[in-house]
């Protein structure tokens, strides 16, 4: 354990930090599975509004250092691609 109030505080702000980062990381899966999940389906019109949706939630995560911007752009080109084929 931390012997300084400084490295005690640090260790109660990475924890925090954790806990949000794991919960946006969650956030964009989800959001990423729903997309595919509708463009499976075969609705058009459905499918762009959850692409355009996930999109959103992908540049945040990226904006915000939770995935990597080339992450973020591969997962949009992917979903994009298979809303594409509808």
């Amino acid at each position: 354990m931390a012997n300084h109030p400084s490295a005690v505080k640090r260790h109660r702000q990475s924890e925090r930090r954790a806990q949000r980062n794991q919960a946006e990381r969650s956030r964009v899966r989800s959001a990423v599975k729903k997309a595919r999940t509708v463009a499976a389906g075969g609705d058009a019109a459905a499918a762009q509004s959850e692409l355009q949706a996930a999109a959103k939630i992908l540049q945040k995560a990226a904006s915000k250092g939770i995935i990597h911007r080339n992450q973020a752009a591969n997962r949009k080109s992917a979903i994009q691609k298979q809303a594409a084929s509808l």
